[in-house]
């Protein structure tokens, strides 16, 4: 049984903290940071880059979980892996090619994830998941945080879930988009087992937001009701 994980997304953070900020979610228990990564093309917002990723690596020994909302993300993989990327998950949408960037990001010494937008169908990535170690489901649209989360994600999720478990693949199963207590608990029960979380984290006391989060994604892998 895979273990579940929390990945906080600094997409939330207080950028004049962000150093702090990233030692409470240590001490909360996180494992994961996630940091994500906008070209204001392939999604409205522009955010962070690869000057980002490499301070932050300065600062922690998470796994940076690096995620490409870019149109090339081929240019950029080798570029973020020197600059810490532990994974590097890109869009099965974006213009380059899947096999390309998938084995760019293996030569790079990263593992490997490929995200999907709500409106993708789950299938369309069967052929590459027995290729990768992660598969991100996206429940909310790419670009910003604070989104409520997109009720039909729950078949999606449960889907390549299902995929993965009957053709006893390794890949993890990651959620991004419109985390609470109560949509947490949904998608670990259907197969998810990494979680974004950026406003439910830094919103107040990151920290102690680490830890009810945690406390949550612990409770669900023993399969006990909070």
């Amino acid at each position: 049984m895979k273990h579940n994980i929390l990945a906080p997304s600094i997409l939330a953070a207080d950028c004049a903290v962000l150093g702090e900020q990233i030692k409470a979610i240590e001490r909360g228990g996180a494992k994961y940071v996630h940091i994500d990564v906008m070209d204001g093309v392939f999604v409205p917002s522009l955010s962070f880059g690869i000057p980002v990723v490499s301070s932050v690596r300065k600062v922690t020994d998470l796994k940076l979980d690096v995620h490409l909302m870019i149109i090339r993300p081929l240019k950029y993989v080798r570029s973020f892996a020197e600059a810490g990327a532990d994974g590097i998950t890109f869009h099965y949408e974006s213009e380059d090619d899947p096999e390309e960037v998938i084995r760019a990001i293996r030569e790079s010494g990263c593992k490997v994830g490929m995200s999907i937008r709500p409106d993708t169908r789950v299938e369309d990535v069967y052929p590459y998941l027995d290729k990768i170690d992660m598969l991100l489901i996206m429940t909310v649209q790419p670009g910003f945080g604070g989104q409520t989360y997109i009720r039909e994600s729950t078949m999606r999720i449960a889907q390549a879930a299902n995929y993965v478990a009957a053709n006893k693949l390794d890949c993890d199963i990651e959620v991004d988009g419109g985390m609470t207590a109560d949509t947490v608990r949904i998608v670990i029960e259907v197969g998810a087992n990494v979680i974004v979380a950026g406003s439910a984290i830094f919103k107040g006391d990151a920290e102690a937001n680490c830890k009810k989060y945690v406390a949550i994604l612990d409770q669900t892998q023993k399969g006990e009701v909070l």
